[in-house]
């Protein structure tokens, strides 16, 4: 596989991030055919003065001043003229869409494709979701001028990277990601998770299930080294996030263990300057998580956000006696090698996860109702078996562990406050239950695309009729 491995066949910020400081996403529809077709095939083949060129996987010997990508619907590639014999080899979810698969991902209530705001309520309209990634909006600015040249427009997302990398909710983002046999990560030096086969990611490889490789769309030009991507606008209730840490900070202030949660004579270790109602809001919100805001894994730190010693922010697994919450979010993700009902399970459902916030900042001192949220990219060689199935059975059912089952993730579950719950650790292997989790997250739109490879998008750009 090293010798048949081409990194440069594969778009960018699949495998490996571009760590820019602005996206933005354009959502396009095709028009104009053979307009389409032509912009693609300037694109691959370096791009020119009216078309920005695609960014591929290879190492830089000088930083470019943008970094382009598309990736294509289902709807996209028949706009483009895919034969239907060939878009019936694509799997069904990628077919038929995320808005027909909302249930199965906890779209519903007020998350539900129903309320999604354009372009998103028009999904057969929505083809090619482009983005551009840089560091000033200027150059932004040039690339989508260019992109409008080819395509209708039908709306744009721009997101950006907030202070210290950390996303609305306070948390730092982004930390751990896999890391794939045959790429060189920078981002991934002293990291020793297990390395994750390609086929996790891209199609056509083994995956880490034995004997399973997941079937490459047909021809092989088109389908060989592509993946999927689940592209969500989440917004981010921040006012009821912070709300709820007062409430519950307030309920545990009365609880006979409340002093395990947080040692009154070392609080400065979970934040400075914090009381004891400041310091459980932290306890909180970093069990809800799985990290302190910080990012420092609550497994091998529990009692203090800032640790007299420096911790590892990857390097670590779960047990029996973990006292990271079974029913985090950062456990339920990515259950690690830790203890769950499907053990084969452990690993197989990966997903490289690219984002951005976007919204203006909030002031707790000023609180507004202005959205704010993430664009967030959840990329898979499986749509079903790895994002649907995380969304599903981890996120929204709690199906990998039976203490946790029927309870939904605390942060991005489909939660309502008559059913809602979650179970805190304490160190003596008791907990303690909150109730009343509101919805924290609500999905404003998204779609299912196909990210092809190079040789895939000149395929595409050479179809005819």
């Amino acid at each position: 596989m090293k010798d048949t491995f081409n990194l440069a066949d594969i778009q960018g910020n699949i495998l490996r991030g571009y760590r820019r400081d602005f996206v933005r996403h354009l959502i396009l529809e095709v028009t104009d055919r053979a307009a389409a077709r032509a912009f693609l095939g300037a694109a691959v083949a370096g791009g020119r003065d009216d078309v920005p060129e695609i960014t591929r996987d290879v190492t830089w010997t000088v930083r470019p001043s943008y970094c382009f990508n598309i990736g294509v619907t289902y709807e996209g590639l028949r706009a483009l003229g895919t034969p239907s014999k060939h878009l019936a080899t694509f799997p069904t979810e990628f077919v038929e869409g995320m808005t027909k698969r909302a249930m199965k991902v906890g779209d519903f209530g007020d998350s539900a494709p129903a309320h999604w705001p354009a372009p998103f309520d028009q999904p057969d309209r929505v083809h090619i979701i482009a983005s551009i990634h840089a560091d000033d909006a200027a150059h932004l600015d040039q690339v989508a001028a260019r992109v409008g040249k080819a395509f209708n427009v039908l709306g744009v997302r721009n997101g950006r990277n907030l202070a210290e990398g950390r996303v609305f909710f306070g948390y730092v983002d982004g930390i751990s990601q896999p890391r794939f046999k045959h790429v060189i990560d920078p981002d991934q030096v002293g990291v020793d998770e297990p390395m994750d086969p390609l086929g996790t990611i891209l199609l056509g490889y083994p995956t880490r299930q034995e004997g399973v490789t997941y079937r490459v769309p047909s021809p092989q030009e088109l389908g060989f080294n592509g993946t999927f991507n689940a592209f969500r606008v989440l917004a981010q209730d921040v006012m009821e996030f912070e709300k709820y840490l007062d409430d519950a900070a307030a309920l545990l202030m009365d609880h006979p263990k409340r002093d395990l949660l947080a040692d009154p004579a070392h609080l400065d270790r979970i934040g400075p300057g914090l009381d004891m109602h400041g310091a459980l809001r932290e306890v909180v919100a970093a069990q809800f998580c799985g990290r302190w805001r910080n990012g420092v894994p609550y497994e091998l730190s529990p009692d203090a956000q800032f640790p007299e010693e420096e911790v590892s922010l990857t390097n670590f697994d779960y047990t029996h006696r973990s006292r990271c919450p079974a029913g985090a979010h950062l456990r339920r993700g990515n259950p690690r090698g830790g203890p769950i009902v499907q053990r084969i399970a452990n690993y197989s459902r990966r997903l490289v996860r690219r984002g951005m916030s976007y919204g203006p900042d909030f002031d707790p001192a000023n609180p507004d109702d202005q959205e704010r949220g993430l664009l967030g990219s959840f990329i898979g060689a499986n749509l079903g078996a790895q994002f649907e199935a995380v969304m599903c059975d981890w996120i929204n059912l709690g199906l990998q562990d039976p203490n946790i089952t029927g309870a939904n993730d605390p942060l991005l579950g489909a939660n309502t406050p008559e059913t809602s719950w979650f179970d805190m650790t304490l160190p003596d292997g008791d907990s303690i239950r909150l109730r009343g989790i509101p919805r924290l997250i609500q999905t404003r739109g998204g779609a299912y695309t196909f990210l092809p490879s190079i040789a895939a998008l000149t395929y595409l750009s050479e179809l005819w009729g």
